[in-house]
């Protein structure tokens, strides 16, 4: 199962690039740029990296991101993110990352994006991997915030495919963002909103209705929900859903109960992703396979997701052929039928 899993093509739809920050990582970057963290060891930092909640995790989250100061801290965070994606069996990503949170800490976007763009850049040409930015919206702060990250944004448009909103939900309603959201879309940019996490299934409604979203990140919430299923069902909106990461911010008490199988017996285009992996306990190859046997997860239902995730992305039509024919030529050879 773990050769199976490792080559079978699919896309990463939901994963913050801040989140792939490793222990070893904060470590080495702390000490080049002489910053004093309150942890002195790496069993320190990975004892930090244990959660109760979504709050205690974003705490520690937006601490780490202090060790990125220049050009080449993200440039190496994103390279070898995108090694051990091509070694996982990714084929596409769509990467988010928080300008706010940069631009707060006197970090440019200029050097985010130099530093981001060289690794994707070694990425296409020495892995192969499709790549797209998303850059996201700080739901915890204000709309104002959120309007001057997507103008400093702009001068990269061309790499650019969409905006999201993420970080602390409760408390912070799509409706807040509404003009940010009509600018987005007046741009030409498409719309992608972390929703039905720890808020509820009327999170995930008014990020469809009132900020444009065509993608919902997480979602798991929906089930609470009937008539919201149903549309979800109809419309195919894609759930990018995060089971490692579900897990770890107590969404469900355990693996054994989470719903990814009902999502995609229902017919949802709901499709496994990692968010913040170096946080979570694994990376895509890992929600995989933990889902195979903890959920009971079957080969079929498993090439499910990775079709899901290739459907559910921002690629052009002729892209998304392609994948997903790569994906039915691989699934053959492994003698699992499509539907």
């Amino acid at each position: 199962m773990a050769d199976f899993l490792a080559g079978l093509p699919k896309a990463e739809l939901h994963l913050h690039i801040e989140g792939t920050l490793e222990p070893q990582f904060l470590l080495e970057r702390a000490h080049k740029h002489q910053i004093q963290l309150k942890y002195q060891s790496l069993e320190e930092v990975q004892k930090a990296y244990q959660f109760s909640n979504l709050q205690s995790f974003l705490d520690i989250y937006y601490l780490g991101m202090e060790v990125l100061r220049d050009a080449s801290d993200f440039h190496d965070l994103a390279w070898a993110y995108f090694q051990k994606a091509a070694s996982q069996g990714i084929v596409h990503a769509e990467i988010f990352l928080d300008p706010q949170a940069h631009i707060s800490r006197g970090i440019s976007m200029a050097t985010v994006m130099e530093g981001l763009l060289g690794a994707i850049r070694k990425a296409r040409q020495e892995l192969h991997l499709s790549i797209l930015l998303i850059p996201c919206f700080l739901r915890h702060l204000d709309e104002e915030s959120a309007l001057d990250a997507l103008y400093q944004c702009l001068p990269y448009r061309e790499n650019i495919v969409a905006f999201g909103l993420d970080s602390s939900e409760l408390g912070n309603p799509p409706q807040k963002f509404q003009k940010a959201f009509a600018k987005v879309r007046e741009l030409g940019f498409r719309v992608t909103t972390h929703a039905g996490e720890e808020g509820p299934p009327s999170y995930i409604r008014d990020s469809l209705d009132l900020l444009g979203a065509e993608r919902i990140d997480h979602g798991v919430r929906c089930l609470e929900d009937h008539q919201l299923v149903e549309r979800l069902i109809q419309q195919q909106i894609p759930l990018t859903v995060c089971p490692l990461s579900n897990k770890a911010l107590k969404v469900f008490p355990d693996l054994s109960k989470h719903p990814i199988r009902k999502m995609l017996s229902l017919g949802l285009l709901a499709s496994m992703h990692s968010d913040d992996p170096a946080y979570f306990g694994g990376y895509v190859l890992e929600n995989y396979s933990q889902c195979e046997s903890l959920v009971q997860l079957t080969r079929e239902e498993l090439a499910l997701s990775a079709r899901n995730s290739i459907r559910g992305s921002f690629l052009n039509k002729e892209e998304k052929v392609r994948l997903l024919e790569k994906l039915r030529t691989y699934c053959e050879s492994q003698q699992i039928r499509m539907t």
